[in-house]
């Protein structure tokens, strides 16, 4: 399952993804014996801001960029995927 907050505008604008793995909500609720995955969709301007934020949170593992065009959560039970700017 992925939840996108994007609008159909910053689906164009907000390419690149910083993902996370979310060690607070894995293994409940929606994904309940599985992983989920954070994700802050930004842009190219803003990759390094948001990943320097992902990456001092002390809930997310395996932080990494991804492009979002035709991105699947391997692995994921649940996926959110929010906006961010810096």
């Amino acid at each position: 399952m992925i939840v996108d907050d994007r609008t159909a505008n910053e689906k164009k604008t907000h390419t690149l993804g910083v993902v996370g793995t979310d060690t607070f909500m894995s293994g409940w609720g929606l994904a309940n014996n599985g992983m989920s995955y954070a994700v802050w969709a930004c842009t190219s301007d803003d990759v390094d801001v948001i990943e320097e934020r992902v990456r001092n949170r002390g809930d997310m593992k395996r932080v990494r960029i991804v492009t979002l065009n035709g991105y699947k959560a391997r692995g994921a039970k649940h996926t959110h995927i929010y906006v961010a700017n810096k």
